[in-house]
């Protein structure tokens, strides 16, 4: 008998019916499904609570939080970074980082739904922020902590919020990541002053010229050696901190030019400000005097 005209026979027939039933995916749930236990999806998707009638304000809003998870995320990464610094496992500390890069990279991409709207777009919805602004972040405060740029003023709009406020403290006063890694290179022999080492951790890092020629030694050698690549995978998360601050100074220029930013910050002028600045600002200068 050919292919053609086989009759399958009642056995191969229950085997059919067997496979297309385990190919299917399990439907029936006595609560809620695993999916939504996991993600809370339903949680997420009824987080949006418009304050207009304009429909562009649900992009705005949606991409705004979804910038807030990418934060949480990445602080995520940086902690994990520096937790294993301070345990010189560098790998994992580099896992982490490289981690962190791709997750750098989706955040910046969220300024696209927001990079094109104009100022008649954005002033339709505008005065629905009142003086909300993304300056008033607490995770991304601590982004900025980690890496380095610390102010007890910025503790200032949290007041209200005692767990946020004691969350953001402990951070301030915690070592940056980039004070971790140069609590590395001291024990490994270089030459990190104490003034760098038993400096304030609450303010602001400012840069020295004994931790750049340490970058220097550094990058004048085995460029293949462990930290060095430690290095290249900081200053990839820099560049992507300072795309960040440039996208979103294009994006606020664009949609309000130079009027006052809605928290009352000077807004493009305050943004061209902190868009000039470098994390980690050592590996960029040593690279002068390789």
């Amino acid at each position: 008998m050919s292919p053609e005209t086989h009759e399958a026979s009642p056995e191969e027939r229950a085997a059919s019916t067997e496979v297309h039933e385990a190919e299917s995916p399990n439907l029936d749930f006595a609560g809620t499904t695993p999916y939504e236990d996991y993600v809370q999806a339903d949680v997420l998707t009824h987080l949006q609570h418009l304050r207009s009638d304009d429909p562009g304000e649900m992009v705005f809003l949606v991409t705004t939080q979804v910038m807030e998870l990418w934060f949480t995320v990445i602080v995520h990464e940086w902690e994990t970074a520096a937790h294993a610094l301070r345990r010189d496992d560098i790998p994992v500390a580099v896992a982490a980082l490289k981690r962190s890069l791709r997750e750098l990279e989706a955040l910046n991409a969220s300024w696209r739904p927001l990079a094109q709207l104009t100022p008649g777009q954005f002033n339709s919805y505008r005065s629905a922020l009142g003086e909300g602004s993304g300056f008033q972040s607490a995770m991304y405060r601590r982004m900025e902590f980690l890496l380095g740029d610390k102010s007890a003023s910025m503790l200032v709009p949290h007041r209200g919020a005692p767990r946020v406020h004691a969350e953001l403290e402990k951070a301030l006063q915690e070592p940056s990541l980039y004070d971790e890694v140069l609590g590395l290179l001291a024990r490994r022999g270089y030459a990190i002053p104490a003034s760098v080492l038993e400096r304030d951790l609450a303010k602001r890092y400012e840069p020295s010229p004994e931790v750049e020629a340490v970058w220097t030694e550094l990058y004048s050698g085995d460029e293949s050696g462990d930290l060095a690549r430690l290095g290249e995978t900081l200053t990839d998360v820099g560049e992507l901190v300072w795309r960040w601050r440039n996208d979103h100074l294009v994006a606020t220029r664009r949609a309000m030019g130079s009027k006052t930013g809605t928290g009352g910050s000077a807004g493009v002028a305050w943004l061209e400000k902190r868009a000039t600045k470098n994390v980690f600002p050592e590996l960029w200068t040593a690279r002068s005097h390789v």
